[in-house]
């Protein structure tokens, strides 16, 4: 363990998932605390590279989720201020932010991903880009913000109709792909060790936004109730996807799994470089499972982020 730090932990923003960053940072916030840190707390705004020059901290503990703190953008402007900084830096959230750059690095390691391609929103209006069902969602946000399922008998239309409530309404560009059905799984990462596999059961519609930050909404079933080979297969990808991205800290892998194909069925979605801390998260769940307390999930993250950038001013000098 590092010797106390003055800790910034960097949430809130102006995101699509603002309020669950905020969560989050409070969270690590109180950890930190807990630990003899001190910590400044900083609601991302504007104003927020006056605010970390006048803060001057050890280390920043990014708790953004979405753009811009999840996206490089953050990353790169921490760079440029020389200030360290908690999770993957600004290559791996370049490329881990953007579902098809993700598989343009990954698919040619061997890495099982789901097929598709981006399209314009204007051309939903027009034909269906897959055979139905099909998925669509943004190419860049995280947390199912804004996906949806297009189904056969769904209410979106033949095509989908142009004033339809769905993405399409929301973003120029959306990336389709084929419904995978089947099961919901979630592999956690931390630094170089895979934490395992949780199921996730939502009790009604798919793991969408809501279910995910709603008490009660889903059951995590941990271990996942899977053939170890799927387990296996699942952890191994997750650490391979951490390690061929260049990701550090911590990540979240999310699966779908066809359970009828066993281990053939199995894709990877994405990976997200900032997985969320809050109480219904699955990073902080996961961890407990193994034995490491949320106080002590927050202080191994610091760690590897004062390590890594140690080796790092080695190798640079």
């Amino acid at each position: 363990m590092t010797a106390a730090l003055h800790i910034v932990v960097l949430m809130g923003g102006w995101s699509a998932e603002r309020e669950v960053s905020l969560a989050s940072g409070k969270g690590v916030a109180e950890a930190l605390e807990s630990l003899g840190h001190r910590v400044t707390r900083i609601d991302m705004g504007r104003d927020v590279a006056q605010r970390l020059a006048e803060a001057r901290p050890d280390l920043v503990f990014n708790a953004l989720h979405g753009s811009p703190g999840e996206d490089g953008t953050i990353q790169g402007m921490l760079d440029l201020m020389g200030l360290r900084y908690t999770h993957s830096g600004r290559v791996a959230s370049v490329i881990a932010i953007d579902k098809q750059l993700t598989k343009a690095m990954l698919v040619p390691h061997g890495i099982p991903m789901p097929g598709g391609r981006v399209v314009r929103s204007e051309e939903l209006f027009r034909a269906d880009p897959l055979p139905r069902p099909y998925v669509v969602k943004p190419i860049n946000e995280g947390s199912s913000v804004g996906v949806a399922i297009v189904t056969e008998g769904g209410n979106y239309g033949h095509p989908i109709g142009r004033d339809t409530a769905g993405p399409w309404n929301q973003f120029d560009e959306l990336l389709a792909e084929p419904f995978i059905r089947g099961r919901e799984l979630t592999a956690a990462v931390l630094g170089h060790q895979a934490l395992g596999v949780t199921e996730l059961r939502p009790k009604s519609g798919f793991y969408d936004y809501d279910a995910k930050y709603t008490d009660g909404m889903t059951d995590h079933l941990y271990p996942a109730p899977i053939p170890d080979e799927v387990a296996a297969a699942c952890e191994r990808i997750a650490l391979d996807a951490h390690r061929i991205l260049g990701c550090r800290g911590a990540t979240r892998a999310d699966f779908r799994w066809d359970d009828s194909q066993g281990v053939d069925g199995l894709f990877l979605l994405e990976i997200n470089t900032q997985p969320g801390m809050t109480p219904l998260s699955l990073v902080p769940e996961q961890a407990r499972h193994r034995g490491i307390g949320y106080a002590q999930l927050c202080q191994r993250i610091v760690d590897e982020a004062m390590t890594a950038d140690a080796a790092h001013a080695e190798l640079a000098a």
